[in-house]
């Protein structure tokens, strides 16, 4: 076992804008205090939880970002983390998300600019440089080259995680949450070369076409499994993991299910929930690379996810796979969950 997992795909520097209100079109609202500036996308935040849960291991990160000062942020708060950044090339301009974030509601808003995660492609890959037990690549939907049409596999994202499970990794994807209908068309040809498949309720509802979160907020639990089995059918290989806030949700490869419910928190704990998601599949992850059980794994999602909360960013509340572990115990019994 190398004890290496690359995590690659979509770099992003957030650009944190506190708002006095939305406006309506044509409108004016007031910018407050408080601007800031973070890394976000799945090689940061996947990649920093990584390696805080499983510190003796190697985490490398793959991927694009400009010869600019938000790529020279992003490089540097991930060598700060101990993540290798070796692998990372540098074109174009850095993908950033200006987030309006209002201080009322709580609400916020992204616009995203592609940049340099647009030209993410097989080319970027040294195939001779990953000597890796696990290869992760977030998002599909959000990196445009590997999204683009490919004649023998169907997307160019299918034929580079072919070329991977070739060189013996073993693979994982996520899917970035949209509107629209790209899910059906994008996501099926990559999931037939996925090991691991760890997705949020929207995202397997919409690649599967079960409506698992009604426009009201109702959630199909009764439906889960069958959208488990749907991603089964399209190709996943070893575990199909479905995650929301009321908890985890997963099915391996034989057809056996788990379930690890919401952690409650106590009051005042949460104080932010972007990269909650992020954090679930790090704790997945996490434990697939250590050869826990798909049950375990659930537990540790959740748990990872659930710490998550307790800091406004993305991975600075993370710790290790051991404390995440102690503290969701100490937090007492998870909501029971069956389906």
């Amino acid at each position: 076992m190398k004890n290496r997992i690359v995590v690659a795909g979509n770099i992003i520097v957030d650009r944190l804008y506190p708002i006095s209100g939305y406006p309506s079109p044509g409108q004016l609202t007031t910018v407050l205090d408080g601007i800031g500036q973070s890394t976000g996308g799945a090689v940061c935040n996947v990649g920093i939880d990584l390696k805080r849960l499983m510190p003796d291991a190697e985490i490398s990160a793959l991927g694009l970002v400009g010869q600019d000062d938000d790529g020279n942020f992003a490089l540097s708060t991930m060598y700060a983390e101990g993540v290798d950044t070796s692998l990372v090339g540098r074109a174009g301009t850095t993908s950033f998300t200006a987030v309006m974030s209002d201080v009322h509601t709580n609400e916020r808003t992204f616009f995203q600019y592609r940049g340099a995660n647009a030209l993410f492609s097989e080319d970027s890959f040294d195939w001779d440089q990953l000597d890796c037990d696990l290869l992760h690549v977030g998002y599909i939907l959000l990196l445009d080259a590997l999204d683009e049409e490919d004649a023998e596999y169907g997307t160019k994202m299918a034929r580079l995680l072919c070329h991977a499970k070739q060189r013996g990794m073993r693979t994982s994807i996520d899917v970035v949450s949209e509107a629209g209908e790209r899910f059906s068309r994008l996501v099926p040809p990559a999931l037939r070369y996925a090991d691991l498949c760890v997705v949020n309720e929207i995202e397997a509802g919409r690649t599967v076409g079960i409506t698992l979160r009604e426009e009201d907020g109702t959630l199909h639990i009764d439906r889960m499994k069958d959208a488990l089995h749907a991603l089964f059918s399209l190709g996943v290989g070893e575990w199909a993991v479905i995650h929301c806030p009321e908890g985890g949700f997963g099915m391996d490869k034989d057809g056996n299910t788990a379930a690890s419910g919401q952690i409650p928190t106590p009051p005042g704990f949460i104080k932010g929930k972007v990269g909650a998601g992020d954090a679930f599949c790090a704790g997945v992850l996490s434990a697939a690379h250590r050869g826990m059980s798909l049950a375990e794994a659930l537990k540790l999602g959740n748990a990872a996810a659930t710490v998550s909360l307790g800091a406004p960013g993305a991975t600075e509340a993370m710790t290790t796979l051991e404390e995440c572990l102690a503290a969701a115990q100490r937090f007492g019994e998870p909501m029971p969950l069956s389906f």
